[in-house]
């Protein structure tokens, strides 16, 4: 792990989406369906697997280090007719940043609407899966929670 003890705990968060991408007939479906299956609620499922991942993410990914989580917000909406998109943003107080806290998040929710719909189609589609922004740390990159990045 990098040694990260010399840096100033400071405010960060990091936004990371992953898109899920359904065959039409799946899509028109769950929009049917107010996005359940018949293992039920697929929104609030995803949110509390991913919810579970961040907290989790330093277990999984080897030189992550473990890190207090302040804050986890999800937004997931239809992106178009056939696309979820699964928007995480999560916040701490510290030397490091949480980028991969919140891409884990998205993923592993974007995982769990995939596991929850695949009796209708192993055609599902992940991704794609990337850091939206982040803020704090040496520099911010993109958007964070909505807001703009300032300079």
């Amino acid at each position: 792990m990098v040694d990260v003890s010399g840096k100033v705990a400071t405010a960060r968060a990091a936004t990371a989406e992953c898109r899920v991408r359904f065959p039409v007939d799946v899509a028109d479906q769950l929009h049917r369906n107010g996005l359940k299956s018949a293992k039920g609620g697929i929104v609030d499922t995803a949110i509390i697997a991913g919810t579970m991942a961040v907290k989790r993410t330093h277990e999984l990914i080897p030189f992550c280090h473990p890190l207090p989580i302040d804050g986890i917000r999800f937004a997931i909406d239809w992106h178009d007719a056939r696309t979820l998109r699964i928007e995480c943003t999560v916040r701490t107080v510290h030397r490091t940043g949480v980028e991969m806290e919140a891409l884990t998040g998205a993923t592993v929710a974007a995982l769990t609407v995939y596991d929850m719909c695949k009796a209708l189609s192993h055609a599902i589609v992940l991704g794609p899966a990337k850091l939206v922004g982040k803020r704090g740390g040496k520099r911010d990159v993109g958007k964070v929670a909505g807001k703009e990045k300032t300079p």
